[in-house]
């Protein structure tokens, strides 16, 4: 991919009104030729976003929307954001456009649920949203396909509220301002992990109205980990224990580019679709700077749920808890269960493989959590994801073992390799997740 073009605060500075009048304004006259550079560029910014992660459903056609999205009150679904003039946004201007990124409201006016991330896209700026903008009218290709509304029921689904939400809420800053007192890669990290990646819409908790406890280095328990649809998007503050204080950059980066570091963590679920179709794209300078950024992070300590475990990985197959397997014992159907399932690929010490492509269980971050519904997740529904090297694969095993025995097969990964305050899940919590995920 062509070199980003320096950073987007760098650049001279355009008023939208001044881009607005450019471009111009209304319908298919609005997508006047761009110049190709710009368009690439905006390609760039969108996968450093992650657009397609919300934007394109399932087998579906790119950025034509339709991905359903559960809330507390029923779900939603997402918009077609290809330059369609009817169903799409080939009628934007890029006033609108960047009223909808940084605002959260629509070129109709209606306020957008912040599913749409628009709190911490208020910080990008005119230079990206001009690019953007050009890339999703010139580089996508218009599909045709009616929004679908949300199944939120009456009077939940009134819009009105929303625009309340966004003014309590939503920070009030418009574009980014570098801090004079950091180094260049810095602000970029800042930028990217703030901004357009929009990194705490996952790892930081959020209030009783679904609002983000913070949106910025400084702000309370920003980055400090959260709960998310069935996944846990762990703490990463600079805390040595519980966050990447105790990561190297190299690490970091590596991590971010491949969704793997050994003896470190493997990702899967949201994350490892973040790093599927956003982050392996990324300048290696760009990679560079969220990490130089995370580390900078305060701290957030949790009490007793460190990321990282001690474990000892059995020796051989005959140390597995100390006993003989037997088919009438079923106090080892976890062992039994690991053995045939998990051994072949992990070892049967946990250790994982010699080149690094099988991840340990030992000194694992997933397995030293005390947060188990990723490793839950991982065991019933398994990975399978693209990486810059190919295809990795996890098998699930959600068809082929029931709740307690997943239950006991958590049971041994947890005391053969896991955090010794973790508690593994029982059969009944095991379904719960099961029938969420359906």
């Amino acid at each position: 991919m062509t070199r980003l073009i320096s950073w987007a605060f760098a650049m001279p500075s355009l008023t939208l009104p001044a881009l607005a009048l450019a471009l111009v304004a209304t319908g298919a006259e609005a997508r006047q030729p761009a110049d190709d550079a710009l368009i690439e560029k905006g390609a760039y910014l969108a996968r450093a976003g992650d657009c397609t992660a919300c934007h394109t459903a399932p087998e579906g056609e790119p950025f034509a929307g339709g991905l359903p999205m559960s809330t507390p009150i029923g779900t939603i679904y997402t918009t077609n954001i290809t330059p369609d003039d009817d169903t799409g946004i080939g009628q934007y201007t890029v006033e609108d456009f960047a009223n909808a990124l940084r605002n959260g409201e629509a070129r109709d006016g209606h306020q957008l649920y912040p599913a749409m991330p628009y709190p911490s896209f208020s910080t990008l700026t005119d230079e990206d949203i001009e690019a953007l903008y050009a890339y999703f009218q010139h580089g996508v290709e218009p599909v045709a396909k009616e929004n679908r509304d949300s199944d939120i029921p009456w009077p939940m689904n009134m819009r009105w509220p929303l625009e309340m939400w966004a003014w309590m809420f939503a920070p009030d800053n418009v574009g980014f301002t570098p801090d004079a007192s950091q180094s260049a890669q810095w602000n970029r990290g800042a930028y990217l992990v703030e901004g357009l990646g929009h990194c705490g819409t996952c790892h930081s908790p959020r209030g009783l109205a679904f609002q983000e406890k913070g949106y910025e280095a400084g702000d309370e328990a920003f980055l400090a980990g959260a709960e998310l649809d069935g996944w846990y998007a762990f703490n990463i503050t600079g805390d040595e224990d519980h966050g990447v204080g105790g990561w190297s950059d190299e690490q970091l980066v590596t991590y971010l580019e491949s969704g793997s570091v050994p003896g470190k963590a493997q990702a899967a679920g949201p994350m490892g679709e973040a790093i599927e179709h956003s982050l392996r794209f990324l300048e290696r300078d760009d990679l560079k700077a969220i990490a130089t950024y995370l580390k900078s992070v305060p701290a957030v300590s949790e009490a007793g749920a460190s990321r990282f475990t001690q474990g000892q990985p059995a020796d051989d197959v005959a140390r597995l808890r100390g006993v003989a397997l037997s088919e009438d014992a079923p106090q080892d159907q976890g062992a039994r269960l690991y053995l045939g399932a998990c051994a072949s690929c992990h070892g049967a010490s946990g250790r994982g493989s010699q080149d690094g492509h099988y991840p340990p269980l030992v000194n694992n971050s997933v397995m030293g959590s005390t947060h188990l519904g990723n490793l839950t997740q991982v065991v019933l529904h398994g990975i399978h994801r693209e990486t810059n090297e190919g295809e990795l694969l996890m098998p699930a095993l959600d068809r082929d073992i029931d709740n307690a025995e997943a239950a006991s097969l958590m049971a041994y990964l947890v005391e053969q390799f896991g955090h010794p305050d973790a508690e593994a899940p029982s059969a009944e919590r095991i379904a719960e997740w099961r029938r969420a995920k359906h």
